[in-house]
């Protein structure tokens, strides 16, 4: 897996979510995030950010869905 290292960070409901310079740059130019750089459209975040990113974010998307595992 991926370490956190170059990796910027977004203001989601539960937490900073780590995204790649990739996905940021992405982030960003959807205006997704608010000037605070955070994102309240948490499904259109899950649809931007690459596998890498879903990955190493993977226990804040889990705890967002509502998932028990």
């Amino acid at each position: 897996m991926a370490g956190s290292a170059g990796r910027k960070t977004v203001g989601v409901s539960r937490g900073l979510m780590m995204l790649c310079e990739t996905c940021y740059d992405q982030v960003m130019a959807d205006k997704l995030t608010d000037a605070k750089n955070f994102v309240a459209d948490a499904e259109t975040l899950f649809d931007t950010i690459c596998v890498g990113c879903t990955d190493i974010n993977r226990p804040l998307i889990d705890d967002m869905a509502g998932s028990g595992e």
